[in-house]
């Protein structure tokens, strides 16, 4: 007890102020708290770690990347140092994925693109790749119109012309009556007085022995109109008013127009025929008085191809074909047989024409051509003017043609005339004045240089300078003119159209090269909507005469050394043509036709 005093003496108790201790308790609380901190943020490194280190490389699904990060030790951290968020963010799964979506969502888009598109001619269009299908390429399918657009008008063929009874020639599927072979100048079989306008009915009947034809439109290279426009045309071409004569036309458009095989291609693989010259389906206004009906203005037709007897050259939707010649061979052996007899003629005759003056015309060199002829003693000469019936028989003009080397054919009431087809019938090497007369004309059925098979004096050479036809006709060599003939007598085949009742074995008609440019035309269409590019560089329509000419390989129409030739567009007079404007030309060919049948 006493000890126990001792020490309570020699210890005496400490007194610490208040303040002291609340210092002391509050540095010590201070440390738990930032202890306590530490292990907090300790604890969600760890379960960060865990989250996106060890769980998400266990969802890698056997990425190599994902793989190495699982195969990675752990990483230590300091719970000293609060750098390991950073080890975080850093972590390389983030920028993995990135990269997996720089790698994998451009391969998407490219194989999109690399998908064709799909076209709803594509059927027909595979064709071609069929090497066993003989047909591969070749189909054509056939509208069936009702019969008021072609079948009633031949049953009314008295109607079809004023001045022509057409009844008799549009029988034999429009070839129209046999000739007599009394003279001797034709061959034996195949000859008929055949209308100049009659290839209407002529080749919706060489259609019908088309090899090809299919009546799956989906397969079909092009698709034929069998409507009568040139018919149609020529019933209400005199005192009928504009409403009349657009009639069947409109009719026509509006029937296609709602037919699935029109949705396709709006009508852009569709193609009719009309055995009339261009201009009496452009009437250029609804004036009463002016010329033909509407129907190549129609802005359906605009889109469809018509293959006239001549063609305009200002514009893309009409083709021009031969005229009918009087020769349609059933087999190929009546080719053959014309076409050795025709080498072997004696030609007394440098040069031949048959035709009458237009004194109407100022610009016509018919006159200037009538007068060398008649003043030339190596000139045959055959006027077809009032009151001459030779010229308008099949045996003198055929006769006249082969006597002669040459054959002139200026223009006639237009640019064309039937003349230039029954003289090469005749193994008669054409002349030609105009280059609308042939050259830009028949790109489909005449080689692209001229020279090879015929010859050309400008008319201004003759109008202006009075140029001598025989001077310039006598200075080809004649082994030059041998060649030129020959050439000539090798085209007859694709000339002239077979009898509509037969086919030729081997041998390609007019027929078969027109259904074939057109067949070639709109595969090349649809290859460039595929490819969505156009066949030309910068088309201008007004100079649609040129394309045809281009070289292969040219895209894009220039100057041409022919361009004073077709000066005025669209039935504009034409200052350097003599046929005047389109109307006018047109209206004097039917005029004509009128005095031919007095």
């Amino acid at each position: 007890m006493g000890d126990l005093k001792l020490l309570t003496r020699r210890r005496p108790a400490i007194t610490i102020p208040f303040e002291q201790m609340e210092r002391g308790n509050g540095k010590n609380q201070q440390n738990r708290l930032c202890m306590l901190a530490s292990l907090s943020a300790f604890f969600w490194i760890l379960l960060l770690y865990f989250h996106f280190v060890v769980l998400g490389g266990r969802t890698g699904g056997g990425d190599e990347s994902s793989l190495r990060l699982q195969s990675n030790p752990p990483v230590v951290v300091d719970p000293r140092i609060p750098v390991p968020v950073r080890v975080v963010e850093e972590a390389p799964l983030p920028k993995i994925a990135a990269a997996k979506e720089e790698v994998v969502t451009p391969r998407v888009t490219e194989q999109q693109q690399q998908q064709p598109k799909t076209f709803p001619f594509m059927r027909a269009l595979r064709t071609l790749e069929n090497k066993t299908d003989r047909c591969g390429g070749r189909y054509i399918y056939v509208h069936d119109l009702p019969s008021r657009f072609n079948d009633d008008m031949l049953k009314e063929c008295r109607s079809l012309s004023l001045w022509t009874n057409m009844c008799k020639f549009t029988t034999n599927a429009g070839m129209g009556p046999p000739l007599e072979n009394v003279e001797g100048v034709f061959s034996n079989t195949g000859w008929y007085a055949t209308n100049q306008f009659a290839v209407d009915v002529i080749f919706s009947n060489r259609m019908k022995q088309y090899d090809c034809l299919t009546n799956d439109s989906s397969l079909a290279a092009a698709i034929f109109v069998p409507f009568y426009a040139g018919f149609d045309i020529a019933k209400y071409l005199w005192g009928y008013n504009i409403s009349r004569r657009d009639a069947a036309s409109l009719d026509l458009v509006d029937w296609l127009m709602k037919r699935p095989e029109w949705k396709i291609m709006q009508g852009r693989d569709h193609f009719l025929v009309a055995g009339r010259i261009t201009w009496d389906f452009r009437r250029l206004s609804d004036e009463e008085g002016d010329w033909g009906n509407k129907l190549l203005f129609l802005p359906a037709a605009k889109n469809m191809s018509m293959l006239v007897v001549e063609s305009s050259p200002w514009n893309a939707n009409d083709f021009g074909i031969p005229y009918p010649t009087y020769f349609h061979p059933a087999k190929d052996a009546d080719v053959f047989v014309w076409q050795d007899r025709m080498r072997k003629l004696e030609r007394k005759y440098l040069f031949s024409f048959a035709g009458a003056p237009r004194p109407g015309n100022p610009k016509s060199i018919r006159g200037q051509i009538i007068d060398q002829c008649r003043g030339s003693k190596v000139c045959k000469l055959l006027e077809c003017d009032f009151g001459e019936s030779k010229c308008h028989s099949p045996s003198s003009i055929m006769q006249m043609f082969q006597s002669s080397l040459f054959c002139l054919q200026p223009q006639g009431d237009s640019y064309t005339r039937r003349s230039a087809f029954d003289s090469m019938l005749a193994g008669c090497i054409p002349v030609f004045f105009h280059p609308g007369s042939a050259y830009t004309q028949y790109t489909w059925h005449l080689p692209k240089n001229f020279t090879t098979y015929s010859v050309f004096i400008p008319e201004d050479d003759i109008r202006k300078r009075n140029g001598s036809i025989e001077e310039r006709l006598s200075q080809i060599p004649p082994e030059q003119v041998q060649i030129m003939r020959e050439n000539v007598i090798n085209l007859i085949p694709q000339l002239i159209y077979a009898d509509p009742r037969s086919k030729l074995e081997t041998l390609k008609d007019a027929f078969d090269v027109a259904v074939q440019a057109v067949i070639d035309k709109v595969t090349r269409l649809r290859k460039n909507i595929i490819q969505g590019r156009t066949e030309y560089d910068n088309f201008v329509e007004e100079n649609s005469w040129k394309y045809a000419l281009l070289e292969d390989g040219q895209r894009e129409a220039g100057w041409h050394e022919w361009d004073p030739f077709f000066s005025k567009p669209k039935g504009e007079s034409s200052g350097d043509s003599s046929t005047g404007s389109s109307a006018e030309a047109a209206k004097n060919s039917w005029k004509n036709e009128q005095r031919d049948q007095k």
